[in-house]
């Protein structure tokens, strides 16, 4: 049978908060009876936008998760919340607004932290995959139509074609270690998860510091050579996609104008600040 999955594609997001506007348009102050209660006007978003910023001065990166409710085929809430939760045949879950009337341990059983309190109501709730607008003939849920980057792409197939799209596109779910099988996936989730390392090269020239480009950067790890790359024309160089609390990286840099190394411990993304060359070869203080 075909199921609801949501695909977000990482890197898109621009934290407009288009899709936690269209939430709460659509539930604050709006009983729909089945699927969920009115949602409380200064309640907590169901849908909320993580952010993660790496590195310092011209060479940060921020990037944006949208993070809700994952439908999971095995859900935890549905263990502790018994008959107030529902799972759909369609891949959806539903927190029964009568039912789970008081039920405040609900919202501490979703590891991802997707349900919600509302205070004024007694009931825990979330984002619903709009299923009272899929069950009117909707064709996607308000978070993808409000959208303008394209992040959200919702999609009904069955358990073997979902499988074999996540595979054919490398798509990838928040903490799989926990098995709950989500139904939310993520394309690029590693630019999430991965650090970077970064520098700008510059060198004296006639008494002038100056940016250097076209010198030959070449990052090690114990020895071993990982990547290589030139700095631009802005003298600036940057490896990414290195694993989170990786390590110590070596960093040796080669032109015409001197050369020099630099090492750094990986734990976040690190910038390694202006690298003049022509002076003895050094190292930074570990990070």
């Amino acid at each position: 049978m075909s199921k609801w999955s949501l695909i977000i594609k990482v890197g898109q997001c621009e934290n407009c908060n288009n899709c936690v506007i269209a939430a709460r348009d659509e539930h604050v102050g709006n009983d729909f009876p089945g699927y969920s209660a009115p949602a409380a006007a200064g309640a907590e978003s169901p849908i909320r936008i993580l952010r993660r910023v790496q590195g310092d001065a011209h060479m940060v990166e921020t990037t944006y998760l949208p993070v809700m409710c994952n439908h999971c085929d095995e859900p935890p809430c549905m263990r502790v919340g018994g008959d107030a939760i529902r799972k759909r045949a369609d891949g959806i879950v539903i927190i029964d607004p009568t039912k789970a009337r008081g039920r405040k341990d609900i919202v501490n059983s979703c590891p991802y932290k997707a349900i919600v309190w509302n205070e004024e109501l007694q009931v825990p709730q979330t984002w619903i995959f709009d299923a009272h607008l899929l069950d009117q003939g909707w064709q996607r849920p308000r978070c993808e139509q409000a959208c303008p980057t394209g992040v959200f792409e919702a999609v009904k197939l069955d358990d073997a074609a979902m499988a074999e799209k996540a595979r054919r596109e490398g798509l990838e779910v928040l903490r799989p270690t926990l098995g709950t099988r989500p139904r939310v996936w993520y394309s690029g989730l590693k630019r999430w998860q991965s650090c970077f390392v970064a520098g700008s090269i510059s060198a004296q020239v006639n008494g002038v510091v100056e940016c250097v480009a076209g010198a030959a950067v070449v990052l090690y790890t114990d020895d071993r050579r990982v990547a290589e790359t030139v700095s631009d024309a802005f003298g600036d160089f940057r490896f990414g996609g290195l694993a989170k609390g990786s390590g110590k990286y070596r960093i040796d840099i080669r032109h015409a104008l001197g050369e020099t190394s630099r090492e750094c411990k990986l734990g976040e993304s690190v910038f390694l600040g202006e690298i003049s060359l022509g002076r003895s070869t050094s190292s930074v203080g570990l990070v």
